[in-house]
């Protein structure tokens, strides 16, 4: 945890970024019937049953003090579609930085290997010596900033009916360019002294003899 709260308190640098990431998994619904339209001193009605049109997934990169997002809707959640958005993220996003320093939960997906899973060696070398991981501990993932960022698309953007994934994705850059071209950032205010004060229980008890 410490470690973690340590990235946070580095200074903005353009050169080594911090970014954070994490993911959710997003619920598809179709109408069954046509949704009433609103009319003057009355909101548009929906009828209260639904259809599933399946389950995909919503990853989420974040540079807080950079005061920028990208949220990128997948079919899969699996190593190889978490290395192609590191690919992603080194060579498009960030194509000048030294190393992104990357913070995200330690979910088993989220390992280096898995970039050798995907690429040659010699490009997953490469990708990896430009990237700098901290995991949050378990259970502690709500240390990653980019959750803050799922809140907010999550009731700014989702709370209402999606049926496929190409309109979810039609929604989620329309939010995503709205929300970076606002310049809308996080500051970070919970530091390591915060945690040895406040979680103690966390931390190791000394006995003396």
């Amino acid at each position: 945890m410490e470690d973690v709260l340590d990235v946070y308190q580095r200074p903005f640098d353009p050169v080594h970024p911090v970014v954070c990431m994490d993911e959710q998994p997003i619920q598809l619904h179709a109408e069954v019937r046509e949704p009433i339209p609103a009319q003057p001193g009355r909101p548009d009605r929906h009828d209260f049953e639904y259809t599933r049109n399946g389950v995909v997934c919503g990853f989420m990169f974040t540079e807080p003090l950079g005061q920028w997002r990208r949220i990128t809707i997948s079919k899969t959640r699996t190593k190889n579609d978490w290395a192609h958005q590191v690919h992603h993220l080194l060579d498009v996003d960030y194509p000048d930085a030294e190393k992104v320093i990357l913070v995200c939960d330690n979910l088993n997906t989220h390992v280096p290997g898995a970039l050798y899973e995907t690429f040659p060696p010699e490009k997953a070398k490469n990708l990896l010596s430009r990237l700098e991981i901290h995991h949050t501990p378990k259970h502690g993932s709500w240390l990653t900033i980019a959750e803050i960022e799922l809140s907010a698309l999550t009731r700014q953007c989702l709370k209402r009916r999606i049926p496929t994934i190409e309109a979810l994705r039609a929604e989620t850059t329309t939010w995503n360019r709205q929300r970076n071209q606002a310049h809308k950032g996080v500051d970070w205010q919970f530091t390591t002294d915060d945690a040895r004060g406040r979680l103690k229980r966390l931390y190791p008890m000394i006995l003396e003899d």
